[in-house]
């Protein structure tokens, strides 16, 4: 094997001998390899075209309308085609012996990456970001503690970042009100088949690698989750869930945000079709408008049903209603009633013709129940449809 040179130096000095040195080299070589060995590499590429219905803006360019409570669908991505993100992932997962260790990276490189860039210098310009990367540790204790350092999701939500993990393309206004990541230490235990609890610290309840509160530097975020898998023995309902968690420290306007949320899905006795329900609501996040106390709740409720192996519907009806802000600002409307309330209806089709790819086609219709008109040419409805196309390695 071909020695480094300072290797090659301590031992014509004699202070290592040459068939030690070659030992250790042997060592270091075949622990990297082992450590790369376990490493698995996945991920995706995220693309759609989309179009809203109507005339557009008197002036602007294409996709520039307003969609407020749409995330990474709505304005700049209407009337054309997109890439969204592209994700990679190198993971070593856990192993199952005692003081297991492993670890996480999730990269995302696109305009939808914006979202998860911002960091302690302030930058969220980037095309750039790290959605996750964490060391994974397993105490021996019990059923074996699984312990998350570094940045990490947020704990709580029924929808993901990754569109294919959703049962629709599009976003829910829920998805608007949660926490996206945190940089801390989370701590989860499978008490048993059926309950499973976690708890961390993180530094603030908003994204932001290494992000700090805005106050004193004991004030950290807290968070909680418990969750409910039905067992084997419940029949058809094996494999359903309840969920629920809470996120409270400071955001990016200073005050102590609190996020709860709870969700859940259920198999039905009908072959194929399943349906969920999630709740979010939001203490004092930063909407932008209200600086004093501010709030915010959604509802939606989900249906899926597997036609055949290949063919699947999605469907969902979300509500949501918030102070002045938390989707767009009221005042610029002239509206006395000061308060955000919207309601939408999406219905998706998914059909798997390639290996690897998923290709969606949906329907979106939005509509605004507080007399305000924030779509576009100051309408009360928006009408999109969307054909989504991505591929997972």
């Amino acid at each position: 094997m071909k020695l480094n040179k300072w290797t090659v130096a301590l031992a014509s000095a004699g202070v290592v001998s040459l068939a030690s040195a070659v030992q250790a080299e042997e060592r270091a070589m075949h622990q990297v390899a082992t450590a790369v060995s376990a490493t698995t590499l996945g991920g995706y590429v995220d693309t759609s075209a989309i179009w809203k219905f109507g005339t557009g803006t008197d002036s602007g360019a294409a996709g520039s309308e307003a969609l407020p409570g749409r995330a990474f669908d709505g304005t700049g991505k209407t009337d054309g085609f997109n890439l969204h993100v592209v994700g990679l992932t190198l993971e070593r997962p856990l192993g199952a012996e005692d003081w297991a260790a492993g670890y996480r990276v999730d990269l995302l490189f696109g305009p939808d990456a914006v979202a998860y860039n911002p960091s302690a210098n302030g930058d969220s310009t980037s095309d750039f970001g790290i959605k996750q990367a964490y060391v994974n540790l397993l105490l021996p204790a019990g059923n074996g503690i699984d312990v998350k350092m570094g940045v990490f999701n947020t704990i709580i939500g029924y929808e993901s970042f990754e569109s294919y993990l959703n049962p629709n393309f599009s976003r829910s206004f829920g998805w608007q009100l949660e926490p996206t990541q945190h940089t801390g230490v989370l701590a989860s235990y499978q008490l048993s088949e059926a309950l499973s609890v976690s708890g961390g610290v993180a530094n603030t309840w908003s994204s932001g690698i290494n992000a700090r509160s805005p106050r004193a530097e004991s004030h950290k975020a807290y968070m909680a989750s418990i969750a409910l898998t039905a067992p084997d023995s419940m029949g058809f309902m094996s494999g359903s869930s309840l969920y629920a968690g809470v996120v409270d420290g400071f955001s990016g306007n200073g005050k102590d945000t609190v996020s709860a949320y709870v969700g859940g899905s259920i198999l039905t006795p009908i072959e194929g079709l399943g349906l969920g329900a999630a709740f979010d609501y939001r203490w004092d996040g930063n909407n932008g408008v209200t600086f004093n106390s501010n709030w915010a709740y959604a509802i939606a409720g989900y249906a899926t049903f597997q036609a055949t192996e290949k063919l699947k519907f999605a469907g969902r009806v979300d509500y949501t209603t918030g102070s002045d802000g938390t989707f767009f600002d009221a005042g610029t409307q002239g509206i006395s009633d000061e308060q955000n309330e919207l309601f939408s209806f999406t219905a998706t089709a998914e059909y798997a013709l390639w290996a690897n790819v998923i290709t969606r086609a949906e329907f979106r219709w939005d509509n605004c129940l507080s007399d305000d008109k924030p779509y576009g040419r100051s309408d009360e409805n928006a009408l999109t449809l969307a054909a989504n196309v991505i591929f997972k390695f």
